[in-house]
């Protein structure tokens, strides 16, 4: 009795270790005798126990944070950058058999392209042109990784540190920069209102009627403010007797 008990207890563990579930983003790599097999799942995977050797891999995407790497520009500028990889596991087989690895082989290319690649642009083409360079370390990660079985499908830049010096140069080139828009903007303004008078007054001109009516107005609209001064607009042509004396003495 005992016997048939331990026959029954040695079958039991067998048979567990024989069959195995896997869920939908899983799939197995079997090994028979140590040559590969195939790849198998999701579902039931039925083993041949002791012979077979599976190895579980996981089909989800993979979320890699690239460490803060020391990089100098293409202009001189040390900064520190780091970044964000995304990637799957497309082929499970050559995931295992290529690469002994493939979540730290992928960190350690993101890192070295990542310090290529930013070594060969200039500081205001990684502030201002991320996008390109994000694009172009995505197709080098996803071609150098192809061989592995992983699809590298995003590549972002996340954090740019730059030095303390460089930040206040940054700074105060921003701040002479708007004033300079600041300036340019005030004189297309006075430009602007510099023709509109000259238009009014080629109007008013032949009209001194209207010109005597824009004096009053005037008034009025210095009289309306709370203020203790009142200006009183005299027409130049009343000087304009006085003038032409002290111009024949």
């Amino acid at each position: 009795m005992i016997a048939y008990i331990a026959v029954v207890f040695v079958l039991l563990i067998i048979l567990a270790n024989a069959i195995r579930v896997l869920r939908e983003y899983e799939r197995a790599v079997v090994f028979r005798l140590g040559r590969l097999v195939g790849g198998k799942g999701p579902g039931i995977v039925i083993l041949i126990p002791i012979i077979d050797r599976m190895v579980k891999v996981s089909l989800r995407l993979l979320v890699m944070d690239v460490p803060p790497q020391d990089v100098i520009t293409k202009d001189n500028v040390s900064v520190k950058v780091n970044a964000v990889v995304y990637f799957r596991v497309m082929d499970p087989a050559k995931a295992v058999t290529e690469v002994e690895d493939y979540v730290y082989a992928t960190s350690q290319l993101a890192q070295t392209t990542l310090r290529s690649i930013l070594g060969q642009s200039e500081l205001d083409e990684l502030l201002a042109g991320r996008e390109k360079i994000n694009n172009e370390l995505q197709q080098i990660l996803d071609r150098q990784t192809d061989p592995w079985g992983i699809k590298v499908t995003t590549v972002e830049v996340k954090h740019v540190d730059l030095p303390v010096e460089m930040q206040r140069a940054m700074a105060q080139q921003a701040e002479a920069e708007r004033e300079r828009r600041a300036k340019v903007i005030k004189a297309l303004g006075e430009l602007q209102a510099s023709e509109k008078l000259a238009e009014a007054a080629k109007k008013i001109g032949p009209y001194p009627v209207a010109l005597q009516l824009r004096y009053l107005q005037t008034l009025t609209d210095v009289a309306a403010e709370n203020n203790s001064t009142t200006l009183f607009p005299i027409p130049i042509d009343l000087f304009k007797v006085f003038i032409e004396k002290q111009s024949g003495a």
